[in-house]
Formats: structure tokens, C-alpha cells, sequence
């Protein structure tokens, strides 16, 4: 029952984050399952990528009530996004849990070094 809730809790803290401040919910689920919840990397990667779906949804449709979203854009990238989905599957699949977890954390570095040093550009 405890661990119910605790997903819950996560889901309810990532569709905030993920909807405040435009972050992939994978950057919290990711870790917090590993971390909290004992998921090995590749289960919580595929979890992470299940649990998205209705965030983003829930996310998108709000912002897009207040004309905050960009369709076009969106629908370009999402046909990227789906080539990008299958071959990153299918590559994630294929690197060792270790190295792939090492690889995660990395890019969360990188990411938080580049929002940190980075001056906003006005559009």
C-alpha cells in the first residue's frame, strides 16, 4: 500500500514539475524510480516512457487552452521524435544497465550546468 502511494506522490510532483516548468517527466521519474523505488534502469526508462504519455497530454491541452503551444512545431518534432523513439528503444536496450544509468546521470549534469551558465533569449 505504501509503495501505491508512493507512486502516486511521484506521479502527482512529476505532472507539476513537468507541466510548471516544461521539463520531461522523465528527468524525475527516471531517477526517483531507481532511487526510491528500486526499478533496475531499463524498467524505469520504459516505465518513465509509459507514464509520460497522459502527463504530456493533460500538460499540452492546458497550455494550448491559453495558445501557449506551437502545433506545428509540435507535430514536426513529434515525427522526429517518433524515429528518434525507436532507434533510442532500441539502443537503450542494447547498452548494459550500469553504463546506461552512468549515461542518464551525465546528461542530467550537462543539462544543469547549460540551464545554470545559460542567459534566457528573448523570442
Amino acid at each position: 500500500m505504501i509503495e501505491v502511494v508512493g507512486f502516486i506522490v511521484l506521479g502527482l510532483a512529476t505532472g507539476l514539475l513537468a507541466s510548471t516548468l516544461g521539463i520531461g517527466g522523465g528527468i524525475i521519474f527516471v531517477p526517483s524510480l531507481v532511487v526510491f523505488f528500486g526499478f533496475a534502469q531499463h524498467l524505469a526508462q520504459g516505465t518513465s516512457l509509459a507514464v509520460i504519455v497522459p502527463t504530456a497530454v493533460v500538460g499540452a491541452y492546458m497550455h494550448s487552452k491559453r495558445g501557449r503551444v506551437d502545433w506545428r512545431a509540435a507535430l514536426l518534432i513529434a515525427a522526429g521524435g517518433i524515429v528518434g523513439g525507436l532507434v533510442g528503444a532500441r539502443a537503450a536496450l542494447a547498452i548494459d544497465p550500469d553504463l546506461l544509468r552512468r549515461l542518464f546521470a551525465g546528461l542530467l549534469v550537462i543539462v544543469a550546468v547549460r540551464l545554470v551558465s545559460s542567459r534566457p533569449h528573448r523570442r
